[in-house]
Formats: C-alpha cells, sequence, structure tokens
C-alpha cells in the first residue's frame, strides 16, 4: 500500500513526469521542472512500496484564508485505491493547521471532488486565481474547468 508523505527534494522529477504524462490526457496542466522545484513544499506524494512516486497533490496558497488543491494526479496502475482521496484530505488538513478558511480547486471531475466535500461555486468569487493563473492559461477564457470550494 502507497504510503501519503509531504515531498522531498529526490520526489521531483518523479512529480515532473507523472504530471507531465497526465497532460497528454488533459487531466492536469503541465507543469515545468522549475515550477515543481519552486514549489515543492506544496505537494504531498503518493509513495509505492518500491519508492516510485504514484501520486501526487499541491496545496497552494492563494490568497487570505485561500487556498488551492492543484497537480493532483494517481498513475493508472495506482488507481482505484483511494490515493487521490488520501492526499486530497492531507492537503486540507494542512489547510486546517495554516488557518486557511476555504480550500478551492478547478477540475474536470466534480463528482470525486464533491465525495471530498467541495461543492461547485462561480468562478467570479476567486479573481486572485483568475488574474494570478487564469489569464496566463492557453484555455483562458475557454476554460472547462469547473470550480468548486470548500468551507473549512
Amino acid at each position: 500500500m502507497a504510503i501519503i508523505r509531504k515531498a522531498r527534494m529526490e520526489d521531483a522529477e518523479g512529480i515532473h513526469s507523472i504530471i507531465k504524462e497526465s497532460t497528454k490526457n488533459a487531466m492536469v496542466l503541465p507543469r515545468s521542472r522549475s515550477s515543481i522545484y519552486n514549489h515543492l513544499r506544496d505537494f504531498f506524494i503518493a509513495e509505492a512500496e518500491d519508492g516510485q512516486v504514484v501520486g501526487c497533490c499541491a496545496l497552494s496558497i492563494t490568497w487570505d484564508c485561500l487556498a488551492e488543491v492543484r497537480s493532483l494526479v494517481v498513475t493508472p496502475e495506482a488507481r482505484g485505491s483511494n490515493l487521490g482521496g488520501r492526499m486530497v484530505e492531507a492537503c486540507v488538513q494542512e489547510a486546517k493547521g495554516l488557518g486557511v478558511c476555504e480550500v478551492f480547486v478547478l477540475t474536470n471531475i466534480e463528482d470525486f471532488f464533491k465525495k471530498q466535500g467541495f461543492a461547485a461555486t462561480d468562478k467570479n468569487i476567486l479573481p486572485q486565481k483568475v488574474w494570478a493563473d487564469c489569464i496566463n492559461c492557453p484555455l483562458f477564457p475557454d476554460c472547462d474547468e469547473i470550480p468548486m470550494i470548500m468551507k473549512l
């Protein structure tokens, strides 16, 4: 069974690899190696018994009392074992420990995040996200992701 833990330096290449693979199916947006290293402290990983990174998820502080769960990936061979749910829960617990009031996600897998306790919301309540990240996205303004939020 995989363990969930905070990412370390030696995990950066594994995180980059699984995110890169998931971008082929438009599951997540691409992240450069530089971005992963710059935000390594944001990441949790799922580590398989053989030491391989089989999942990742990041908690990114966006604004006062607001954080985003992002870059959630579980490798195809590790799916079905609740790794995604466990990593999201780790992010939510960290957010609570930091004093965050609300956690949001932009997603195409609405049902998964509903099960985690998120509810659909209007993207207009997330102006910091839109102007900090979305404006630079190649899909902007035609993004099909659903904004969801969890009050802590």
